[in-house]
């Protein structure tokens, strides 16, 4: 008896809950998809821009044995961003970062995803790390300096979220 007891106190709570919404927002927000509002946009990060190359080419790859990947989404309402140019350069086993084979942009996929696969990443003045730039000018320009726990990581991922310009 208890159990049903449970279930109609969760049933009671659940209405009540829906009711509540329906009365602050409208019977139309239980029709819309629930959506993130107020997202903040993504700071660059201090040594971010260090040898950058303005319109970096696109590429497939830059090697393999390590994968750069990550997200870009809208800070309004955090929409995926699909054909987004990102640019990504690091110090790898074949070279510094301003060595042009250590440099390559990519276009996002629809879901705002996007993957790069390069050579092993290697420390540069002690820490390993890979720098990736938005600057296309639809958005404000972010560069983005994600540092690895361990030169020995195989990925890294760094996430945008782009404010309107």
């Amino acid at each position: 008896m208890s159990h049903i007891f449970r279930t109609r106190r969760h049933v009671l709570a659940t209405t009540g809950i829906l009711g509540g919404a329906v009365l602050l927002q409208g019977p139309m927000a239980l029709l819309s998809p629930a959506q993130a509002r107020g997202i903040a946009p993504t700071p660059s990060m201090r040594g971010g821009s260090n040898n950058y190359r303005p319109n970096a080419p696109l590429v497939e790859s830059l090697g393999s044995g390590f994968l750069v990947f990550g997200t870009v989404r809208r800070a309004q309402d955090g929409a995926a961003l699909g054909n987004i140019r990102v640019q990504i350069w690091a110090a790898t086993t074949l070279g510094g970062e301003r060595d042009r084979r250590n440099h390559g942009s990519v276009l996002t996929r629809p879901d705002g995803s996007f993957q790069l696969e390069m050579m092993q990443i290697v420390p540069n003045f002690g820490q390993p790390h890979a720098h990736l730039a938005y600057d296309d000018g639809a958005f404000q320009t972010v560069f983005l300096r994600p540092v690895m726990p361990s030169p020995k990581d195989r990925s890294v991922r760094a996430d945008f979220v782009l404010a309107s310009a």
